[in-house]
């Protein structure tokens, strides 16, 4: 029998209903997990494991009177640095940031709360989330649990490590162009970037998600359940809408008659890796021979949009960090500052031009996707690389070469989910991106499930060093 830690969120659940063990035999399993993993991974922040245990005692408690609060009662979870605590600080993985405590959870950490998850740890991130990558100027550097001399991606970097290292099965990511998909890809684990406002946060912002990161695509549908939730502090949020999530598991049937766009260049950008692209093709077969028609698709994100993009979020980012006396912009990751202040030359003009790229990206977005129920791509273009640098490129003036195949859904609202698909040769894992029309999550996560079960089992997860 598998470990407690190794457990799904689905499989925690049962085991409490059934009295074969409790939440505090489950979070002391994963507790004891996480220190084994963390001198070697690094993947949190405002470790608790008292307070994770009360909340596993008064779980147990509600379990032994038959009364669980919510669908996720007692499930070990994390959440990323920058979803907000109440009590806590929200360094934004800076050290510049104030460290205030917030007044109030953000809505995916009060979702969570209401749903009776044990909150265990928050994850880790580099500085204000503006890198794919685990290094940051106030946590330590993040590795990839399979093999520690790589990044495990990012923002969400805590995230996707934990979530392949087996720290409980539910962990919570945010992604604004690809910060959910990169790590999941590069760990080899499951997520979905939601349709824009189908998971409520605060701050809201253009193209700003958050979304579950876990292992399997029905632990993902679980934690869907709860973050899709409405909150009126998200000013982007979607209506509320009752959405048959439980149906997520058709099975690989429903890909009869899909006709499902294959995309193997994403226009700019990084130049795809033999093995990546291998696998993307590799993957799309799969989904050919149950019945799916596949499309092949041509590029759509060019050069100026996804420069246009970059230098928007340069001048915005130069424009907080004025904003900070010296003694604190000095604290920023030299990387991120080079890349901010080399927006101080900028004139109005070219600022507005890069603003209209996103919408610019937005529009062959959708277009693209119109004439197919799917499309297949890439995550990234790369396996994952050395973890001591900030970006594949580590150049502050090309920071986004590995995004191109990400960004775009971000700009257009879609759903897009990351599934592991292959290994490289060196032992990587390699993510499968497959994205829907807006709004259309469940048909996404439909789609994962079907490929999750025409892959296979997943291949055995590692283990801490010793």
């Amino acid at each position: 029998m598998a470990e407690l830690h190794e457990l799904s969120a689905r499989e925690l659940l049962a085991g409490y209903r059934a009295r074969s063990f409790s939440p505090v035999e489950a979070t002391r399993a994963v507790l004891a997990h996480i220190e084994r993993w963390e001198p070697h991974l690094r993947a949190t922040w405002l470790l608790r494991p008292e307070a994770a245990l009360r909340q596993a005692r008064e779980s147990e408690a509600r379990w032994l009177r038959g009364a669980p609060c919510g669908p996720l009662d007692g499930v070990p979870a994390t959440l990323k640095d920058n979803i907000a605590t109440a009590g806590d600080p929200t360094p934004l993985g800076t050290a510049a940031t104030d460290l205030a405590p917030a007044a109030s959870d953000a809505p995916p950490a009060a979702r969570l709360r209401e749903a009776g998850a044990v909150l265990v740890a928050k994850t880790t991130m580099p500085d204000f989330g503006m890198l794919s990558s685990g290094l940051s100027s106030f946590h330590a550097l993040a590795r990839n649990p399979w093999d520690l001399t790589k990044g495990p991606g990012g923002s969400s970097s805590g995230a996707g490590a934990a979530a392949a290292a087996g720290y409980g099965p539910l962990h919570v990511g945010t992604d604004i162009g690809g910060s959910v998909r990169l790590p999941a890809s590069w760990c080899g684990i499951f997520t979905l970037k939601p349709s824009l406002g189908r998971v409520p946060i605060d701050p809201p912002y253009t193209g700003r998600a958050a979304g579950p990161m876990t292992r399997s695509v029905g632990d993902a549908v679980l934690l869907m359940q709860a973050l899709s939730r409405p909150d009126a502090r998200d000013s982007m949020g979607l209506p509320a809408q009752d959405i048959a999530w439980g149906d997520y598991a058709a099975g690989p049937d429903i890909l009869r008659g899909l006709r499902i766009g294959l995309l193997l260049d994403a226009g700019c950008g990084l130049p795809v890796q033999p093995e990546v692209r291998a696998a993307a093709l590799a993957a799309a077969q799969l989904l050919e021979q149950a019945g799916a028609t596949i499309v092949p698709m041509r590029p759509f994100l060019t050069r100026a949009m996804l420069d246009g993009m970059d230098h928007f979020w340069r001048m915005r980012s130069y424009m907080d960090l004025r904003q900070l006396p010296p003694e604190r912009q000095a604290r920023v990751l030299p990387f991120i500052r080079d890349w901010a202040m080399s927006a101080a030359g900028f004139d109005g003009a070219h600022v507005y031009q890069a603003s209209q790229q996103f919408h610019a990206t937005r529009v062959a977005t959708v277009q693209a996707c119109a004439q197919v129920d799917y499309v297949l791509s890439p995550v990234a273009p790369i396996t994952a690389f050395a973890a001591e640098l900030p970006s594949p490129t580590n150049d502050p003036l090309r920071p986004l070469e590995h995004i191109a195949f990400t960004v775009p859904y971000n700009m257009s609202e879609q759903p897009a989910a990351s599934i592991n698909c292959a290994w490289s040769s060196a032992g990587l894992p390699i993510g499968l991106q497959i994205a829907g029309q807006r709004f259309d999550d469940l048909g996404v996560l439909r789609v994962a499930h079907a490929f999750e079960q025409l892959r296979g089992p997943q291949r055995p997860w590692p283990r801490p060093p010793g």
